[in-house]
């Protein structure tokens, strides 16, 4: 089926966003409500995509092909796929809720600040949709820049060191694949065509250099033990919405990378290191949960608690069963909403007691009674209770994991006592037990747009849940056909 509607879930918010940075600093009112109406219509763009998504076909849908810099036959090509559609979808929807969040918060700069997050929220559509190489390219590190400057002008106090490391660490990585493309756009006789690179044949030695050089890039953007550190630092100095686009949908570029590229093009690599993605996923679900279990401020803790969940959309990946990789995916759909979720709650209360720390807090039960009973369903989403989002795609990743080999499922499984351990114990300290101090005594409960915020993604984290089959249904045909190409030897 062939579209428009592709380039307009990327151009609509980056387009809208100009006409909101055109409304100036001064006019917050007009630049929060026209913001609001371009992410609004930046996500009913995305609806049709998924609602006509045929998922009985395996291949490329809604191709959009145009000549773009000729020279170098780099063309703005565009489609999606069981894998990629449902990222489309979840970023626009995240971005109306960042939007919403920073409603009253953000005085300072209004209309810069809303704009940047549909010009982010613009191009990582565009990642997700991108089916030439160097298009990818230029909208994958194009990203970083809004974050960057979100990070460093909305941040807390060291968000010029945050925001220079995230920078740093992202670039460095993403300077390794753009020789890795170059090579493959020799390789393949001067395209940077995806689905061309697929088919090429690549000996075994080429296939583990390329794994490697995709490795760095995209093992920073996950983050996979031990290039990490950056994230707690970023999350920690970001504004509320920053840490929510940085979790719900930066961390899944990083994983995206990975079966978008390295599996498909280097198979016969990614079998040969499997063993190594397994044993770094392990280390980032056991070892970051003993990392959090020491947190003593809440961002920090939630930070190496996406951590550890990444490990285990990683862990799904290269164990190279289809339950194990569908439930990855639903496991980065679910962090999406669930981090996105814990993260929301963390601003609530700083934006009331400007204290992330989790010794000011307790008994917030008795100040803020729908507050607590939203932040603790979607803490036990954190720690995966069944029924909510969180379960499925955990327990999937173990069932493939046990399928594969009994003894890495046995160690997956295990951590999900550490999940449980740190998410809950913050929750009793914050929320349970007598009120501990004066500002908690005066504090307020959330008001209507709190709530709306809150309980769109409560909605979405119970039905996700309890019916997972529609996320399921739709990336069945595309692992399959992904899981068929990697296990056919390209040598």
């Amino acid at each position: 089926m062939s579209s428009h509607l592709l380039s307009l879930a990327i151009w609509v918010p980056i387009v809208g966003a100009l006409f909101v940075f055109a409304v100036g600093a001064e006019r917050r009112r007009a630049a929060r409500w026209l913001s609001l109406a371009v992410a609004i219509a930046g996500f009913l763009v995305t609806l049709p995509i998924v609602a006509h998504f045929d998922p009985a076909a395996a291949g490329f849908q809604f191709i959009e092909l145009a000549p773009w810099i000729q020279r170098f036959n780099v063309q703005y090509y565009l489609g999606v796929d069981g894998i990629s559609v449902l990222f489309i979808a979840l970023n626009s929807f995240i971005t109306v809720l960042v939007v919403l969040a920073g409603w009253q918060v953000i005085e300072d700069k209004t209309s810069q600040y809303m704009g940047a997050f549909l010009v982010m929220s613009g191009l990582m559509n565009g990642i997700f949709s991108s089916l030439d190489a160097m298009l990818f390219y230029v909208f994958f590190e194009a990203s970083l820049i809004p974050m960057y400057v979100i990070i460093g002008v909305w941040g807390g106090p060291n968000r010029v060191y945050a925001a220079f490391k995230f920078f740093l660490y992202t670039l460095l990585g993403s300077l390794l694949m753009l020789i890795s493309l170059i090579w493959l756009f020799l390789e393949a006789g001067g395209t940077f065509n995806l689905v061309d690179w697929y088919n090429l044949k690549i000996s075994l030695a080429p296939q583990i250099l390329l794994f490697l050089a995709f490795l760095v890039a995209f093992a920073v953007k996950v983050p996979m033990w031990p290039v990490h550190t950056w994230l707690p630092d970023a999350h920690v100095e970001a504004p509320t919405g920053g840490s929510v686009v940085l979790a719900a949908i930066m961390l899944k570029l990083g994983a995206y990378g990975f079966l978008r590229f390295s599996l498909p093009i280097a198979p016969d690599a990614s079998h040969e290191l499997a063993p190594l993605m397994i044993g770094l996923s392990l280390i980032a679900v056991i070892y970051i949960g003993f990392v959090a279990l020491v947190q003593s401020d809440m961002k920090k803790l939630i930070a190496y608690s996406s951590i550890a969940h990444m490990g285990f959309v990683t862990l799904g990946f290269f164990i190279f069963n289809q339950i194990g990789m569908e439930g990855a995916l639903v496991q980065m759909i679910s962090h999406g909403f669930v981090s996105a979720a814990m993260f929301l709650c963390v601003g609530v209360m700083y934006d009331r007691m400007h204290s992330r720390q989790i010794a000011d807090y307790g008994g917030v039960v008795n100040t803020m009674p729908k507050f607590a009973a939203l932040f603790l369903f979607f803490a036990m989403a954190n720690c995966g209770l069944p029924a909510t989002s969180g379960f499925v795609g955990e327990f999937m990743v173990v069932l493939g994991a046990i399928k594969a080999n009994f003894w890495i499922g046995f160690a997956a499984a295990t951590t999900l006592i550490l999940g449980a351990a740190y998410t809950l114990w913050m929750y009793k300290r914050v929320a349970f037990g007598a009120v501990a101090n004066k500002h908690v005594g005066e504090l307020t409960d959330i008001n209507a747009r709190e709530f709306v915020v809150l309980g769109l993604l409560a909605v979405s984290v119970l039905a996700m849940g309890l019916y997972p089959f529609p996320f399921t249904d739709i990336m069945h045909a595309s692992v399959d056909n992904l899981l068929k190409h990697v296990a056919v030897s390209k040598l």
